[in-house]
This record gives structure tokens, C-alpha cells and sequence, in this order.
């Protein structure tokens, strides 16, 4: 392999996919920005949930909704929970009631009525994500999903489908940070922003 071609092929691809994220995308990411800034005015929260490196990108947004992600606006923490990150919940619940049902059980546990769920799945296709989506709409939360390629299944079950238009997982992957990033960034904004 000759590794400096990769590296340029790489960040060629990566900045192709940021270009058609920007050109197609813009819209469904100002909805996310008012449904989750819609959210916590009415008091609600964001739960998070999605598988490896997924998993890692729910934790990553949460905190940047509990802690801050602009410096530069002083504001009070928004509640986000990220369901990945209970080991002895996600054991249990896998050994117990199967993997498939670990996110939707903590969704039924922790979801109200006004919450969003943030679904995130590079495939689209995750059961266990599946179902958590599904549980989300019987608690009468809305759900975001963060998607890749065709969306899978989950395009047609959430409210609002955010494919990233690459069907490569590391492009999928940079695009649902980078959105999540604005996403965050526009939500504290405008809520705390100084107009």
C-alpha cells in the first residue's frame, strides 16, 4: 500500500463527503437544531444510543450538551443522557433480555412524553436500534437519526433522518460528529446566545 496516496485518498473522500453534506443536508440539520432547541425549552431531555464507535459519538454529544461546547456562552447544563455507557445495565440487560432490547428498555425506563431520542447507526439496520426507536414513539418522543448509506431501516421510523450521503463507516462516522458539533453549537446559540 503506498501510504501517502492513502492518506491523500482519505482526506480527499472525507472533504467530499463534508461538501455533499453541506449541499444536501442543510435543511434536515436546521430541524434537528429546532427540535432539539424546541426540546429543552419545554423542559425535555435528549437520550443518545448506537453501537461502537456510534456508542462513542453518544457520549461525545451528550457531554457537549451537559458541559458546554462554545466557550464562550455561559449557560446551565442540557440534560443528555447517553445509554451506552452503563456496563453493568448493558451486561445485564444483554444477558437478561437480549442484546436487541438494551437501548429500548432504558428508553422505556428513562424516555418521557416531549424527549427526544437521538438514534445513531452508520448502517441504519441496528436491532437493537431499531427497537429503541420504536420504543421511543410508544413513550411519544420524537427521535433524530444519525444515518449512513441508504438509511437502512430506520429512514423510514424517525422523524428525522440525517444520512450522511457516503456509504463508506469513517466518512459516515466524521459526518454524524461534524453535524452533531453544529447541531450543538446552533442549539446553545439559540437558547443562550446574546442576539
Amino acid at each position: 500500500m503506498d501510504a501517502k496516496k492513502f492518506i491523500i485518498d482519505s482526506l480527499n473522500e472525507s472533504a467530499d463527503t463534508k461538501h455533499k453534506i453541506k449541499d444536501q443536508l442543510m435543511e434536515d440539520i436546521l430541524k434537528a437544531v429546532e427540535l432539539l432547541a424546541g426540546c429543552y425549552k419545554e423542559e425535555h431531555k435528549l437520550l443518545l444510543c448506537g453501537n461502537g464507535g456510534s456508542a462513542a459519538d453518544c457520549q461525545h454529544i451528550a457531554t457537549e450538551l451537559m458541559i458546554r461546547l462554545s466557550h464562550h456562552i455561559q449557560r446551565p447544563a442540557l440534560p443528555a443522557i447517553a445509554l451506552t455507557t452503563d456496563t453493568s445495565n448493558l451486561t445485564a440487560g444483554g444477558n437478561d433480555i437480549g442484546f436487541e432490547n438494551v437501548f429500548a428498555r432504558n428508553v422505556e425506563g428513562l424516555g418521557n412524553k416531549g424527549d427526544v431520542l437521538l438514534a445513531i447507526s452508520t448502517s441504519g439496520n441496528s436491532p437493537n436500534i431499531v427497537k429503541a426507536v420504536e420504543m421511543a414513539h410508544k413513550k411519544g418522543m420524537k427521535v433524530i437519526g444519525f444515518l449512513g448509506g441508504s438509511g437502512g431501516k430506520l429512514k423510514n421510523i424517525v422523524d428525522l433522518p440525517i444520512i450522511i450521503p457516503s456509504t463508506n463507516v469513517q466518512r459516515i462516522q466524521e459526518g454524524h460528529i461534524t453535524i452533531a458539533h453544529i447541531i450543538c453549537e446552533l442549539v446553545e446559540d439559540k437558547l443562550y446566545g446574546k442576539a
